[in-house]
């Protein structure tokens, strides 16, 4: 796949494609005999797999640790999985944090859909 397929098919833009790849997110992409990226479905997975933990926060600092790591090899597959553990925890923290905000913001709305509730039926009262 081109580098635009790419960008289309996972919504990231070329650049952000090219960034990732220059600062060892992404590990190096095939190139084909002009020597134009030539996304392979190993690279994708890696797209795949670096969009999904970005998007739940992931310092991009985390993530080149683990690429670093798993391109060592085998002998670094603790280490990966503490790595991912470690991630796990944290993003399970923000979860709850994010439940109890939520929870919060039901009560808030209820208090407001009660009080309107009486403002209508005094309004009925009244007439």
């Amino acid at each position: 796949m081109t580098i635009s397929e790419v960008s289309k098919k996972y919504e990231l833009s070329s650049d952000t494609l090219r960034y990732y790849e220059r600062i060892g997110l992404l590990p190096p992409v095939p190139r084909n005999q002009s020597g134009l990226r030539d996304y392979d479905t190993e690279s994708c997975n890696w797209v795949e797999f670096i969009k999904c933990m970005r998007n739940a926060g992931l310092p991009i600092e985390v993530l080149i640790k683990y690429v670093q790591l798993f391109r060592q090899g085998d002998e670094t597959i603790t280490a990966r999985k503490d790595i991912l553990i470690e991630q796990r925890e944290i993003l399970q923290n923000k979860i709850n944090d994010m439940q109890q905000t939520l929870e919060r913001l039901d009560y808030k709305i209820k208090l407001y859909e009660n009080e309107a509730i009486k403002i209508c039926e005094k309004k009925l009262i009244k007439n």
